[in-house]
């Protein structure tokens, strides 16, 4: 792999970090374990490694935006995550920053003068 890829690769990771969040938030309306929303994310073109993954769920869990449950009824407990009200309302709310963000972001490629 070249300079340019190498570097392109780091930055294109670098701006997927900035959105893991709204990314995970976005699945979690109904319940999903970790693993099964590492499978729906990157089956959405969104990977993310599980390494990643759980520790966010736990510190999301941690700040009110998720709950979570335990479902002991098959062999392997699983953890199931789910936005909490507050979730719902920093998800929406979030939904309107990246719209800003989006629009701004185009228009700056496009080369258009804001106001």
């Amino acid at each position: 792999m070249g300079e340019t890829a190498e570097q392109l690769n780091a930055i294109v990771l670098e701006m997927r970090r900035g959105v893991l969040i709204l990314g995970v938030l976005s699945r979690l309306a109904v319940s999903e374990y970790g693993y099964s929303l590492v499978q729906t994310l990157e089956q959405e073109g969104f990977p993310i490694e599980p390494g990643t993954l759980y520790p966010l769920l736990r510190r999301l869990e941690k700040q009110g935006l998720l709950d979570s449950t335990w479902d002991t009824s098959e062999n392997r407990p699983r953890k199931y995550y789910k936005l909490s009200e507050q979730g719902q309302k920093i998800y929406a709310e979030l939904i309107v920053e990246w719209q800003k963000i989006s629009a701004s972001i185009t228009a700056l490629v496009k080369g258009e003068r804001g106001n």
